[in-house]
């Protein structure tokens, strides 16, 4: 995987995160105190995000540095999708678990 599409993938989850937590790019910027400018080109995978950044990105979007670079979520990350999960009824979450199990098949081939 080229450095290209390193910073494309990454650029990805963040902007999905963002959207996740219904923040706009100048929110985000904001919270960061960044420019909007610099979301938006990180967003887009044109420019590597700087480590003083990436500290004050992780913590703006309630993700690990680990999701932000390789999209592996760490123990916050599931917990959190656990803590939601649990506040489902029995039917739902037979769906969601369902849809968890084609994901790990597709990721499997």
């Amino acid at each position: 995987m080229g450095n290209e599409e390193i910073l494309r993938s990454m650029g990805e989850r963040i902007s999905l995160r963002r959207r996740q937590l219904r923040l706009t790019q100048e929110e985000l910027a904001d919270r960061m105190d960044v420019s909007p400018q610099m979301i938006s080109y990180t967003e887009q995978g044109r420019k590597a995000i700087r480590p003083e950044n990436l500290i004050k990105l992780c913590a703006a979007l309630d993700v690990s540095a680990d999701y932000v670079l390789t999209g592996r979520a760490d123990g916050a990350e599931a917990g959190r999708l656990a803590e939601k999960l649990s506040r489902l009824p029995s039917e739902e979450l037979r769906l969601v678990e369902e849809i968890v199990d084609r994901c790990l098949a597709l990721a499997d081939r």
